[in-house]
């Protein structure tokens, strides 16, 4: 049974390439487009229906109730990445540049970790959009109701 906690995270173990780790492994700095987008991202996702932010294991992120919908790059990464759970636009969030299946077993659950520097500015909606998808394949059907003003 999955309480919408990702596995392995109750532990506080947080496995690299989530999205909460530090990026290190990349190297490079990220350009300043890259930490704005990063901020437009966490605004949006707050304010989705009963979003909050949460930092466990000293890390960022946004739930809705006790589930996790998007991880954030610490502001100090030097890459900065999302990692959000995409059961329609898979495949979609996979064709950007460095984009990956998130590791330890999470992308065989549609999570997908995308370095914002591989979106062209012009899509970054998109990555709103996948904040969305993400935000509804684990809210509540009364949350996701709430979304569409259906409440």
């Amino acid at each position: 049974m999955n309480d919408g906690l990702l596995p392995g995270f109750a532990s506080g173990f947080v496995p690299p390439g989530t999205g909460c780790d530090h990026m290190s492994d990349h190297g490079g700095m990220a350009d300043d487009r890259s930490h704005r987008v990063l901020g437009e991202i966490e605004g949006f996702a707050l304010g989705l229906p009963e979003a909050w932010v949460d930092t466990p294991w000293g890390d960022r992120v946004v739930k809705v109730g006790k589930k996790i919908f998007v991880f954030l790059s610490p502001p100090e990464s030097e890459r900065p990445v999302i990692t959000v759970k995409l059961p329609d636009s898979h495949d979609h969030g996979l064709s950007y540049p460095d984009a990956h299946p998130t590791g330890y077993g999470l992308g065989k659950h549609g999570w997908v970790t995308i370095p914002l520097d591989g979106v062209p500015e012009e899509e970054t909606e998109v990555l709103l959009d996948f904040v969305e998808e993400s935000y509804r394949a684990v809210a509540t059907k009364t949350l996701v109701k709430r979304l569409d003003g259906n409440s």
